[in-house]
């Protein structure tokens, strides 16, 4: 059931958008997650930036003696500052591309004469909340930061007047992406049930106009007669709806008016042929009178032959839903030639009854006549029925199991009508069959005998 469901267009278009929007979901959610990081990180290294410059301020604007305790003022656990003769930072290549060094400068007014350091580099490994923290606010912050830890450490060594170098050392943690469970539920859950909600209505007003186009063909490749479909749906698919519409009339066309020359054909040849068979009346040798009036017999019967042939193919019968055992029952006690019937399967067939049970006559009279007696049988298999017709007689050669259906051919070399007939009656069965989306095949059974398979659709429920 559920491998039918995905087989289904509409049901793959509906999780391939599903798919498709979770997938960009989750990367939007995840680069927002990051950018976020980002300016957390940027908004840190720019405060303690901020409070260095501020700090360097203070100390070249206060005297000596109150230096130290400026310095002890401005420590804090999150930022350490020192101020003595070396600086903390030995190079001046500057890892974040000079951002921090122009926040100073333009803090403490300076553009160039001041001497300033940056040092930024990522902690490798596993590490500890910042030093400087009590074991209250250490526990506390692993918890906020759930474990996760992952520091950028900054250096700053900034030049002070009289030769000093006020030292800044600070680390901020990378925070952890923030995944709010509840909430992110809540949204999926929304946006899927919209999404699929709108998928769906707009895929019916496209599979809708496909489904009927289906069906149609189907019903068309059977023979039935269908009206001309309503152009609905997207451009392409009224489009693909025209010329099937199209498609449907020319072939209609062209079978009616197959049919009518045919018919037209056999219906005209029957004047002459009468003409003829009065004249051979006259021919007083008797020899040529009964030679010709033979001939001209056998050619009015292959006239009737031929009107019955084109009758079969005019399907103006309308298709029922027939209970298949009570057809072929009904069929056996019908038919003067008697036959073996097997049981099958409870099935119901869409056909044309009158028509099919005459091509079934032809197969089954076929059968007794070469093969002396006929068993059919039924079964089910792939959305169709299989009839099968089995006798005893000597088979086919497999070169002629195929042109038996040619119309007017003939295995029987006498060219007897009493024993080979006209070589009609399986081109008439195929010809019925395939108009009702059926077809009909010969093989030679292994132990002797002929099998024809008569394949019919099973009637949609």
């Amino acid at each position: 059931m559920i491998w039918r469901l995905l087989r289904s267009l509409r049901i793959q278009l509906v999780l391939l958008i599903i798919i498709a929007l979770g997938i960009a979901q989750f990367v939007s959610l995840w680069l927002f997650a990051d950018e976020r990081s980002l300016a957390i990180r940027a908004a840190l290294g720019f405060e303690a930036a901020g409070r260095a410059a501020n700090v360097a301020r203070l100390i070249e604007e206060a005297p000596a003696d109150l230096r130290p305790s400026i310095i002890r003022a401005a420590n804090s656990p999150l930022v350490r500052f020192d101020l003595g003769t070396k600086p903390l930072v030995q190079h001046s290549d500057h890892s974040d591309g000079g951002l921090v060094e122009t926040r100073v400068r333009a803090l403490l007014n300076d553009s160039y004469s001041r001497d300033i350091r940056v040092e930024l580099h990522q902690i490798q490994g596993a590490i500890l909340p910042l030093p400087n923290l009590s074991h209250e606010m250490t526990e506390m912050h692993l918890a906020m930061m759930r474990g996760e830890l992952s520091a950028i450490e900054m250096n700053l060594s900034i030049s002070i007047a009289g030769g000093q170098w006020l030292n800044v050392s600070t680390r901020f943690e990378r925070p952890p992406i923030q995944w709010p469970l509840y909430s992110m539920l809540t949204f999926g859950l929304t946006a899927m049930a919209l999404l699929v909600a709108v998928s769906w209505f707009v895929m019916t007003g496209l599979l809708g106009p496909l489904r009927r186009l289906a069906g149609a063909s189907e019903r068309l490749g059977r023979g039935e007669d269908i009206d001309a479909l309503p152009e609905r749906g997207p451009q392409e698919v009224r489009e693909l709806t025209a010329g099937f519409n199209r498609m449907q009339d020319r072939l209609t066309r062209f079978v009616a008016d197959r049919t009518r020359v045919l018919a037209a054909l056999g219906h005209d040849l029957r004047s002459p042929l009468t003409a003829m068979r009065v004249h051979s009346e006259m021919v007083e040798e008797d020899e040529t009178r009964e030679s010709l009036v033979a001939t001209v017999e056998e050619m009015q019967s292959m006239v009737e032959a031929t009107l019955t042939f084109a009758k079969g193919l005019s399907g103006n019968e309308p298709m029922q839903d027939v209970d298949l055992q009570s057809f072929l029952e009904a069929l056996r006690g019908d038919m003067v030639v008697p036959f073996v019937l097997s049981d099958g399967p409870e099935v119901t067939v869409r056909l044309r009854p009158n028509a099919i049970r005459r091509a079934l006559r032809n197969v089954i009279e076929n059968a007794v006549r070469y093969g002396g007696s006929a068993t059919l049988g039924w079964i089910s298999a792939d959305g169709e029925i299989e009839i099968s017709v089995t006798d005893r007689g000597p088979g086919i050669p497999t070169a002629e199991l195929e042109r038996v259906f040619d119309p007017f051919f003939r295995l029987e070399e006498s060219r007897s009508l009493e024993t080979g007939g006209h070589g009609l009656g399986l081109s008439i069965a195929r010809s019925i069959l395939r108009a009702q989306g059926g077809e009909i095949s010969l093989a030679n059974h292994p132990d002797g005998g002929l099998i024809a398979t008569i394949r019919l659709p099973v009637a949609e429920t």
